[in-house]
């Protein structure tokens, strides 16, 4: 494992409890930051807390990332905790049910677009202006490669994730006077609980897309998100990186 110095940096971690997240959150830890967990499974977070850290480098939050005025109070008591907020993995998400769009029943599709994408402009909102006051800051948003070519009977999970990737775009832009590199990864389909969420159909069509023939390991996630939220990425912004095993076109 390549060592990236994230000394005394202080990590938000969304969906930090399982899946991408845990593993992210671990390596931020081996690579030396503080990390809050924001998760909305309480149970799931105080278990995620104890086994990676029982010290104060681990934070946790529990909230809804729906709620614009729970993120903010998550936001603020990290920066209590911490003292700041120098990096942010916006990474939780919802896959939705599989079904064709003109099956697919309106408050689903709200709900997946308000995890998934305005859960992340929660997130980024409430945590920008205090890196704009330090003037530093690192944003990874995750999102995934569906968002960049739109998955069968997925139609609100692909369009969720692609308003993740142009919300990137634009707050890159956004911030690019200052130094805070925002960046978006795009993610093939990897074996975690979201998959629980989709149908067997669904999971053998993701990955028959996949040309190295397998799903993504959850620390490979970790590997490139901690450079990302690295001080060595102080030119990258507004960019997409793809972890698609070789299924992106473009």
């Amino acid at each position: 494992m390549n060592q990236i110095d994230l000394g005394g940096r202080r990590a938000v971690v969304t969906g930090g409890a399982q899946g991408i997240g845990r593993a992210v959150a671990e390596r931020l830890l081996a690579s030396g930051a503080r990390v809050s967990l924001w998760d909305r499974d309480a149970r799931l977070l105080t278990g995620a807390a104890r086994e990676l850290m029982p010290n104060d480098r681990v934070h946790t939050a529990v909230v809804e990332l729906v709620d614009a005025t729970a993120v903010e109070a998550a936001a603020a008591a990290t920066i209590e905790a911490f003292g700041g907020i120098d990096i942010l993995v916006a990474n939780a998400g919802v896959s939705g049910r599989n079904d064709t769009l003109w099956q697919y029943p309106v408050d689903e599709w709200k709900q997946v677009i308000d995890v998934n994408l305005n859960g992340v402009f929660h997130c980024c909102r409430a945590v920008v202006p205090a890196m704009i006051e330090q003037n530093y800051g690192r944003i990874v948003t995750v999102a995934s490669i569906a968002g960049k070519e739109g998955n069968p009977k997925a139609a609100a999970y692909s369009a969720s994730k692609a308003g993740v990737i142009a919300l990137t775009k634009s707050l890159g832009k956004e911030l690019a006077g200052f130094d805070i590199s925002v960046n978006c990864i795009t993610p093939a389909a990897a074996k975690t609980a979201i998959l629980e969420q989709c149908t067997p159909a669904h999971i053998e069509y993701m990955l028959s897309k996949i040309p190295r023939n397998r799903f993504l390991l959850v620390d490979e996630v970790a590997a490139m998100v901690a450079w990302l939220v690295s001080a060595e990425n102080s030119f990258t912004t507004g960019a997409v990186f793809d972890l698609s095993g070789g299924r992106a076109t473009y």
